[in-house]
């Protein structure tokens, strides 16, 4: 067991990779405007917000849809916004009917519209279900922007935009993430609210 000392050095640690990370996260900047304004063009025409995402990505994509349906920092009218797991009657019924790497496609399909935005959230970029809602994303005429990591693995291909956060640790990514997220909601209310 790691003495008191030793488990202090080893948080400080963490959050020093965390500064580290953070620290990259300027190189975004250019890309992540451009995601706000695809977003808020969406949006002011009536569009809407999917988000998709696994396990972690999964509650950053909630939280996300949750800050835009509900209020970030300025009182005002609901956004619209819609985390495509959140229905688990249907992720269930779709995982068991059809497979687990349908669950999202199915759910976009039956709730996108022209115009619409998808931000598919991966941290390997790899995930099949993400991979196949980015493929029904572009049947539906919805823009697709993508939350990934390093290499950007298949999705980054595959996406209008790919905001990929330079790093390889899984953990950092999904902080950078949230952060990425957090800014993204801030502008947009900012500018759907004065608009």
């Amino acid at each position: 067991m790691a003495s008191p000392t030793e488990q202090v050095d080893r948080i400080i640690a963490i959050w020093n990779d965390h500064l580290e990370v953070a620290k990259t996260l300027p190189s975004l900047a250019s890309d992540v405007s451009s995601a706000v304004d695809l977003i808020y063009s969406s949006m002011s025409a009536g569009g809407q917000l999917l988000v998709a995402g696994n396990g972690g990505s999964a509650a950053d994509a909630q939280h996300i849809a949750a800050e835009l349906t509900g209020r970030f920092l300025i009182e005002r009218r609901p956004f619209r916004a819609l985390a495509l797991h959140a229905n688990t009657s249907s992720l269930t019924a779709v995982g068991n009917d059809y497979g687990y790497e349908h669950v999202f496609a199915r759910e976009l399909t039956a709730h996108a519209r022209p115009g619409d935005v998808l931000l598919a959230i991966s941290t390997s970029g790899n995930s099949q279900n993400i991979l196949r809602a980015i493929e029904a994303a572009r049947n539906c005429e919805v823009t697709v922007i993508g939350l990934t990591g390093e290499t950007g693995g298949r999705m980054r291909a595959a996406c209008d935009l790919c905001l990929c956060v330079p790093c390889k640790s899984t953990p950092r990514m999904q902080e950078m993430h949230i952060m990425i997220g957090h800014t993204i909601c801030e502008l947009l209310e900012e500018r759907l609210v004065g608009a």
